[in-house]
């Protein structure tokens, strides 16, 4: 399934899969700022598959870390609303639970669904 098919907040900032929030990468990063980091995620996420002891992998997860704040997806949040972060909460349990139950139910079962 393709970050695509999950269902997505009203304001764009996280999508659902696993039955939780997911923040989305922040949109004013331009094309060649993206895609260099998520080159360096995927990169840095092979390096974790492949370390061979406990500091290889420490040091891949640092990188995949690093590459995942440079998209906004970890760290502080993109928007500047003041809202706070509810990345890693069940949508019922945060202020988008009104927009989860006015789902149809097969979008709340692509957002209960799914690996990440």
């Amino acid at each position: 399934m393709s970050r695509k098919d999950y269902p997505e907040t009203p304001d764009g900032r996280y999508f659902v899969a696993r039955g939780r929030l997911w923040r989305r990468t922040d949109p004013r990063l331009d094309d060649s700022e993206r895609r260099a980091a998520v080159k360096a995620l995927m990169q840095a996420r092979r390096a974790v598959g492949q370390a061979t002891t406990a500091t290889e992998e420490r040091e891949a997860r640092a990188r995949v870390d690093e590459a995942k704040r440079r998209l906004g997806e970890r760290g502080p949040v993109w928007w500047k609303d003041g809202a706070p972060d509810e990345g890693g909460k069940h949508p019922k349990n945060s202020s988008y639970a009104a927009c989860w139950e006015a789902l149809d139910p097969e979008a709340r079962a692509r957002g209960e669904a799914g690996n990440r």
